[in-house]
């Protein structure tokens, strides 16, 4: 209430504004021509900011409201990359996974399937980018205030998952390489398939159909549709920017810890009738019409897909007049499917619902303290170019890198000096009187714990 509150809602729209005060009045229509003009020419905005950092142009550029405007569009554009990367697909694709086509005769099939094309040398750009952002976001906060916010979390595992995508995809690349060079060097033939080749080079001339399970551009591909999937819920964070979406937004977030809460209720049902279950019928493998409860997978995907009303009754009847199991299997069954459908299911949605609900009812107070958590994180100096433009340091980056050079040269000189003084005065110490000694060093504690107290913030100062 107090961050919704009319006068620091005031306070924080003006710096959010800043050095936009014209832009602040202008209608809805205006502000979406003034992103869509930062959409167009991010690029150039982008070496001029590199060029003349401190200019008219770089102030309004430093300004919250366009650091926003820069960096969603920047993720926007990143978001299509990645559809742009999978439109040569979505109509199907070129061979079937027992087809092999190359370019000639004598190439190497994995070369083909491995090279890197240019939108997925983009994403790559664009995830160095938002790597190093982070890595000056946790520089500056610290590891333990990077921990507190769960968006940190997801785009940290998003990035992560990324970079094991792209370099599992690079050793198969690297790979496949090698075997193209031993083709090159020893195979005279002009077509490989009149040629045996050693197991190890022969792999990489198979179809997808032959591929082991645990082949690294197999591993890439799942990685890579993690991440993907993880990338576009990132869109919910900019949501509470908006009057719309933002209390949905936070809808979504309490639901999402109401889930996790439940999980735990849950998880707990779901393992006792998962073992019971098993320890039930792992007798049977072979003996019953399908193979559910006769391995700890199979109960598991059963009992998992029977809350979706997946499953059929006749996953607890055996072909042989055992009706004892028979009868305690579809009690089991009956009482795990009210138990899981019809009491913890319908729990979970009343959670929600509450959830929901309280959101509603204080739905402004709610979206204004969101935005302003939003606004804050680009309140601070820095971050100004979003990715991959941050890649390329400006001018201002090389001054303030020697800045911080001659920072450290001052400290360690002083701190040399310092050590000095001190050797002097413990060896001039010897001579003097106790008394002389204990006014020295009460004075002298009284100057450090002054200079303390000065130089660092008090509480009420950090939190203002």
């Amino acid at each position: 209430q107090f961050v919704a509150h009319p006068n620091c809602q005031q306070q924080l729209l003006t710096m959010w504004y800043e050095n936009l005060s014209g832009l602040r009045q202008q209608s809805i229509a205006v502000k979406f021509l003034a992103v869509f003009g930062v959409s167009i020419g991010l690029p150039f905005l982008a070496i001029a900011y590199w060029i003349a950092p401190c200019s008219k142009l770089g102030r309004t550029l430093r300004s919250p409201f366009m650091k926003f405007v820069a960096h969603a569009v920047s993720f926007t554009i990143f978001l299509g990359l990645l559809v742009v990367n999978a439109s040569d697909r979505f109509e199907g694709v070129k061979n079937l996974p027992n087809e092999t086509i190359t370019d000639h005769p004598k190439q190497i099939f994995r070369v083909k399937t491995t090279q890197f094309s240019w939108t997925e040398l983009l994403i790559m750009k664009w995830v160095l980018g938002m790597i190093w952002s982070e890595c000056k976001e946790i520089w500056e906060e610290g590891p333990r205030e990077y921990v507190v916010h769960l968006w940190n979390l997801l785009d940290f595992g998003m990035l992560s998952i990324f970079v094991a995508s792209f370099t599992a995809r690079f050793m198969a690349f690297l790979k496949a390489t090698e075997a193209q060079q031993y083709v090159d060097q020893y195979v005279q033939d002009d077509d490989l398939n009149n040629v045996t080749l050693p197991p190890e080079v022969a792999y990489f001339t198979y179809a997808r159909n032959k591929w082991l399970p645990s082949d690294p551009q197999i591993i890439s591909e799942g990685l890579y549709a993690i991440a993907v999937v993880l990338s576009f819920s990132r869109i919910a964070y900019i949501l509470p920017a908006n009057e719309s979406f933002g209390p949905l937004q936070i809808s979504l977030g309490r639901t999402v810890k109401d889930i996790f809460k439940f999980m735990v209720i849950f998880i707990m049902v779901f393992l006792a009738f998962m073992i019971g279950m098993f320890n039930l019928y792992s007798y049977y493998l072979g003996a019953k019409y399908n193979p559910a409860f006769t391995t700890v997978e199979e109960s598991f995907k059963t009992l998992f897909w029977s809350i979706f009303g997946l499953s059929e009754v006749i996953s607890v009847v055996l072909k042989y007049d055992h009706k004892f199991i028979e009868n305690i299997g579809y009690v089991l069954y009956g009482v795990y499917n009210v138990t899981m459908v019809v009491v913890l299911l319908n729990m979970l949605i009343a959670m929600i619902n509450n959830s929901y609900q309280e959101i509603e009812e204080d739905a402004d107070v709610e979206w204004k303290f969101a935005r302003a958590k939003l606004w804050l994180s680009y309140f601070d100096e820095g971050r100004t170019l979003p990715a991959p433009f941050n890649l390329v340091p400006s001018p201002k980056s090389f001054y303030y890198l020697i800045l911080r050079i001659k920072m450290c040269l001052i400290k360690l000189c002083k701190s040399k000096a310092k050590n000095c003084e001190n050797d002097l005065e413990m060896g001039m110490l010897n001579s003097k009187q106790r008394k002389v000694r204990f006014h020295s060093s009460t004075r002298n504690t009284e100057n450090f714990s002054g200079k303390n107290a000065y130089n660092k913030p008090t509480r009420y100062q950090v939190i203002m």
